[in-house]
């Protein structure tokens, strides 16, 4: 059976930095505290140090590059489908002019 992927809210991952960064507890006992992998607790107060508020963006709030990302790879799909569609065209139309 697939374990199922946790997910945490913004604030609670900031709220868990600051155990560690404001209250003193070490990454190891406020994580084992909270149910977390120390990793996770590391990497999440290392984004919050390198990023600030924009560390955690939460599911549906995306950085404007993340955005740009995603529009082009959304047109990089539609282009594809039509070239393959037209490739397609162009093989039928050639084979009735035979």
């Amino acid at each position: 059976m697939a374990r199922t992927r946790r997910t945490y809210t913004p604030e609670f991952k900031v709220e868990a930095v600051k155990l560690v960064t404001e209250h003193g507890y070490s990454v190891a006992e406020a994580a084992r505290s909270l149910g977390l992998s120390a990793n996770l607790l590391r990497n999440g107060k290392q984004a919050l140090h390198d990023q600030g508020e924009h560390a955690f963006p939460g599911q549906g709030n995306r950085s404007p590059f993340e955005e740009e990302v995603q529009r082009l790879r959304a047109e990089n799909k539609r282009l594809l489908a039509e070239r393959d569609l037209l490739k397609k065209a162009a093989a039928f139309f050639a084979r009735e002019a035979t």
